[in-house]
């Protein structure tokens, strides 16, 4: 299988926190930096560390290091997972990330993009069969997709078409597969929701797995 990793899985939010881009954000500059140097204004400090009541590193992901060895390659979104899957056309995918990347409400839904590189990808035959694991700590966040699995897949009812949706499996919770089973991994930062001070263990575990670059590269903010 291919195995993405979406770092927001990781670098997430605590509950009732409304400024989380877990709300809803778009995938821009501003939301990328200057977002999030709002937030850290808001709650009085100068610096990254006033967001990590809000903003947590959630555990497991250190575990993530047992892929090294296997080919990797790090991005900064999901917009390079074309690039990723047309070199491993066909397989299974197993995406650990916060949201299901399946399509967009906005926008030109033809063009490949962070939210709906899942979907293209099954449309086009790339991918085989996918499934979206969601954080285990979705299941104490009422407004996110992983906290009622039932109540996302009847969202996607009316966005794909049910051929494409016999292809999807939503899941929730820590566990990874077994280092074997995974032929390739993309590393994804995701800056517009993923928490500043989180950058160093990102890039370092990218370094660990001796990831390469794919696409446009990470930040350090």
């Amino acid at each position: 299988m291919l195995l993405s990793i979406d770092w927001d899985a990781y670098s997430g939010c605590a509950e009732f926190v409304f400024d989380a881009p877990i709300w809803g954000t778009p995938d821009r500059d501003h939301h990328r930096l200057q977002g999030w140097r709002e937030r850290a204004f808001k709650r009085g400090g100068a610096d990254w560390s006033v967001l990590d009541a809000d903003f947590p590193l959630y555990s497991g992901w250190e575990a993530l290091r047992q892929y090294a060895g296997r080919p990797a390659f790090v991005t900064l979104s999901h917009e390079a997972a074309r690039e990723w899957l047309e070199g491993f056309p066909g397989r299974e995918v197993l995406n650990i990330d916060s949201h299901h990347d399946l399509g967009n409400l906005r926008g030109d839904a033809a063009r490949w993009r962070p939210g709906n590189w899942a979907g293209l990808g099954l449309a086009a035959g790339l991918i085989a069969g996918y499934t979206v694991r969601y954080p285990g700590w979705h299941a104490g966040l009422m407004v996110a997709e992983g906290y009622d699995l039932e109540r996302t897949r009847q969202e996607l009812a009316g966005r794909l078409d049910a051929e494409l949706l016999e292809k999807v499996e939503l899941e929730r919770g820590p566990h990874l597969p077994p280092r074997s089973e995974v032929e390739a991994l993309l590393l994804v930062q995701s800056p517009a929701w993923t928490n500043p001070a989180h950058d160093p263990a990102f890039l370092r575990l990218a370094e660990q797995l001796g990831a390469a670059a794919l696409g446009e590269a990470p930040k350090r903010r």
